[in-house]
């Protein structure tokens, strides 16, 4: 009786060396035959679905980007790519967990005084919009959460993540930066821009 040899399925092995060596069409495949376990691991950790699906993304896309990084001889495809979605769902957990802190902290400060609605306040506001876009970004960011969104020091510290003392710093340079140009250009000769509310 002649024994019936089966040969071994190599086509794990074939797509895993087509992506390792950039073959776009064996990432397609991957993302076909891989990417519902991918998805799978981070919907049974992260509540959000939109959430999941990003993870999911993230993962192939450092997978292709890293695809030098993957050695055949030391696991399977699916296995790598699962280790790279257990550290993405890691990284959007403490994404989340940051901006809820950045919510929450946020929250917890007083709210600001309302400026009101007088149309010297809109004029000057306007005249200011234009001499904050002549300023370095970092200066202008935080006037303008200062200015337009009336954030005190704190709450600008808590939603940019930048040290209170640099916020003060940045905004200081920039009062100063307008008030030379708000002199030069004549919008006001002798008088000093108009009172940043959240400038505090």
């Amino acid at each position: 009786m002649t024994e019936i040899r089966q040969e071994p399925d190599t086509s794990e092995d074939d797509l895993a060396q087509r992506f390792r060596a950039g073959d776009e069409r064996a990432l397609r495949e991957a993302y076909d035959r891989y990417g519902r376990a991918v998805l799978h691991l981070a919907t049974s950790t992260l509540v959000n679905r939109s959430d999941a699906e990003d993870a999911t993304q993230a993962t192939f896309v450092a997978a292709w980007l890293g695809r030098d990084t993957f050695d055949p001889t030391k696991g399977s495809l699916v296995g790598w790519l699962l280790g790279i979605g257990r550290r993405k769902v890691i990284d959007r957990l403490r994404s989340s967990a940051r901006e809820n802190r950045v919510v929450e902290t946020v929250r917890q400060l007083p709210e600001p005084v309302s400026p009101g609605s007088d149309p010297d306040i809109v004029v000057d506001r306007l005249v200011v919009a234009d001499e904050l876009a002549r300023l370095p970004d970092e200066q202008r960011r935080m006037l303008e959460l200062a200015f337009f969104d009336d954030l005190t020091h704190q709450q600008i510290a808590a939603v940019t993540g930048v040290p209170l003392g640099t916020v003060k710093s940045h905004i200081r340079r920039g009062m100063a930066s307008l008030k030379r140009r708000w002199e030069v250009d004549g919008a006001a000769p002798g008088a000093r821009p108009a009172d940043i509310s959240g400038a505090r």
